[in-house]
């Protein structure tokens, strides 16, 4: 991915500084199925699986990287992938405006950057302005993916999420086990082969 030359379009910005939701129903041509967000697709080897293989989900990744999200865009388009959408932005900024409360089915978050040094630590997405957002965003008996390789970024995040009020189905702080169907993200791949762990849970909102 490294090597794919910078796309001139940018992607998703019909979405980005909206002052309301957009009606996502005309966005995905009058599908209602269950509303999922991704937020930091990156190269995007889940986001475009996952959506391929559940043609029913209306898919919204973010990625504020432009080289990664114009990617991601154009591999769902070349693969005819027409249940994602591919928003080039801050998360953190345009998703309290781009949905309602209760309106997601599940919000993933796979692998984010752990921001080792302490003062790059508020630009976390879960922190404790914004993970009671995400809790409030996704609608009562919805779900919290998240996957990371580091393993203490993985207990915090646990602890934050459990905090806002996401329930932990194996017991608190316990990480899950892989499921035998699950889509491997991009990044997941080479650890698959490696066997290096990878954290991960999946919270419900009671």
């Amino acid at each position: 991915m490294s090597r794919v030359p910078l796309r001139p379009e940018p992607v998703g910005q019909e979405f980005v500084g909206l002052k309301s939701p957009p009606d996502w129903v005309q966005v995905f041509g009058g599908s209602t199925g269950p509303l999922e967000l991704e937020i930091g697709c990156g190269a995007g080897g889940f986001a475009v699986e996952y959506a391929r293989r559940n043609p029913a989900v209306r898919y919204v990744a973010f990625e504020w990287r432009k080289k990664y999200a114009r990617e991601v865009a154009f591999r769902a388009m070349k693969h005819g992938v027409t249940n994602l959408r591919v928003i080039e932005g801050d998360a953190k900024v345009e998703v309290p405006r781009l949905f309602t409360k209760g309106q997601l089915a599940c919000v993933h978050l796979q692998f984010p950057d752990p921001w080792w040094k302490r003062a790059h630590q508020k630009r976390a997405i879960l922190t404790p302005q914004f993970t009671p957002v995400l809790f409030d965003l996704i609608a009562p008996g919805g779900t919290f993916e998240l996957r990371t390789d580091v393993e203490d970024r993985a207990l915090q995040m646990l602890a934050a999420l459990e905090k806002a009020g996401f329930v932990n189905p194996q017991g608190k702080g316990t990480f899950h086990p892989r499921p035998i169907d699950d889509v491997p993200s991009t990044r997941e791949r080479r650890y698959l082969v490696t066997g290096e762990p990878v954290f991960r849970a999946r919270l419900q909102r009671p």
